[in-house]
């Protein structure tokens, strides 16, 4: 018998049509039901399988990520044995997207000031924001799904923007792109600066002092992507001593972020639990990946969907 690890149960018509697919796998989500040499695939992935699954001899072949980021994923240890592995990006587009959107509308109107004088029960439109988003220059960091579908959203609203990649090549929904190497010259024009970057080794602590030194004292930075993108002191000290007037940030360095950090106190910065990718539908959405994946991989062992190129880390 082979054997389907996953960390999360599903529901009993997706475990059908899994069984349809691949009627000689049995799928488990108790790791003391398997034996661990006939373990070939696994939904998600735990630190405590590793001992047991990153071993010679064994038969896990592939691993189907249960989010679209897997930087927290021995890659290295998964393309030395020779494990394909696939994410579940395309899932939180559209959530993410929105989450975005709500923090910029949010800014642009002055809603953080707003909040903050509630809670004195202070009426005063003093010192609020009454801007245009469509005035604004918009700078998102990371240009694939998610990047384009925030792109086309604004775009939909006569808003335009600017896109960061590796290379400048164009991507749809942006007004234009540019290299990751003119990122300093781009963010120093910015009024938002969104990141949706993976993390790799290039992009840890990419938005450090030296960043956030150089935007200008006006301008707001949205994060989305991965927390140690971003170095939690350099971003401290920016928006305590003005370089930077706000920050909304959806993930941190550490999670959860510690009780006692000063950002949990400062007015200019809004903190949500690592929420945006939260979806009402992620069964459904994860098992299309999942499903078609399945039948590529009991066909001729091929993924048909979202492959992660492990040296790349994306």
């Amino acid at each position: 018998m082979k054997y389907i690890l996953s960390k999360r149960p599903f529901r009993k018509e997706f475990l059908d049509r899994i069984a349809q697919i691949a009627p000689e796998y049995q799928f488990e989500t108790d790791p003391a039901n398997v034996d661990w040499q006939q373990v070939q695939i696994t939904v998600g992935w735990q630190k405590d399988w590793e001992e047991q699954l990153l071993t010679p001899n064994i038969s896990l072949a592939w691993v189907q990520s249960l989010s679209a980021g897997v930087d927290t994923l021995p890659l290295a240890q998964f393309r030395k044995q020779g494990i394909i592995l696939s994410n579940a990006s395309g899932i939180h587009t559209r959530s993410i997207t929105e989450h975005v959107l709500a923090c910029l509308f949010m800014d642009v109107r002055g809603f953080p000031k707003a909040i903050a004088n509630q809670q004195k029960h202070l009426w005063s439109g003093v010192d609020m924001r009454y801007g245009y988003l469509s005035e604004q220059k918009i700078l998102i960091v990371g240009t694939g799904e998610i990047g384009q579908e925030l792109a086309k959203s604004l775009a939909a609203l006569n808003i335009t923007t600017t896109g960061i990649n590796t290379t400048g090549h164009k991507a749809a929904g942006f007004s234009r792109t540019a290299p990751i190497t003119e990122l300093p010259t781009e963010a120093a024009e910015a009024d938002y600066i969104v990141n949706i970057l993976p993390l790799t080794p290039e992009t840890h602590h990419l938005y450090n002092q030296h960043f956030f030194a150089n935007v200008k004292p006006s301008a707001a930075f949205l994060n989305v992507g991965r927390g140690a993108s971003v170095d939690t002191q350099a971003l401290t000290d920016a928006l305590q001593q003005d370089y930077l007037r706000q920050a909304y940030l959806d993930v941190v360095e550490e999670e959860p972020l510690a009780p006692d950090h000063p950002l949990w106190q400062m007015e200019n910065c809004l903190i949500t639990p690592h929420i945006s990718g939260m979806t009402p539908h992620f069964e459904k959405a994860f098992m299309e990946i999942f499903l078609e994946n399945l039948e590529g991989f009991v066909g001729d062992g091929k993924l048909w969907r979202n492959q992660v190129t492990l040296k790349a880390g994306y």
